[in-house]
């Protein structure tokens, strides 16, 4: 299971870097959301898998490693929430800048192929 994990932070991270450093707006946006589920993942991971845990200490619990560590999704959750919204918004800034300047290139220049 950790092999995969590592796979997918790894494929998830290089195509958000390919992407981040594609000339166009749009393709940029989706390099950085890339990047944002990676390091989400990353996160997760960093705050060890377990499955079939529970995820609150009861009490007379006598080890916590026993348990779920709900600190790390919560984080999680709070960067899911903020990426989308910043999402959002690059959204609308490319819309905008888009029908000011009638390309969206992030220079603002059309290459040749």
């Amino acid at each position: 299971m950790e092999i995969v994990l590592a796979l997918a932070i790894g494929i998830l991270t290089a195509s958000g870097l390919w992407l981040l450093f594609r000339p166009r707006t749009f393709q940029v946006i989706l390099g950085l959301s890339l990047l944002s589920y990676a390091v989400n993942l990353f996160i997760l991971a960093a705050g060890r898998l377990r499955t079939d845990a529970p995820p609150i200490v009861g009490k007379g619990a006598a080890d916590p490693a026993l348990y779920a560590d709900p600190v790390p999704q919560a984080l999680v959750l709070t960067a899911i929430v903020i990426s989308f919204a910043t999402t959002a918004l690059l959204l609308v800034v490319l819309l905008a800048s888009r029908g000011l300047t009638g390309t969206d290139h992030v220079d603002g220049e059309e290459s040749d192929p």
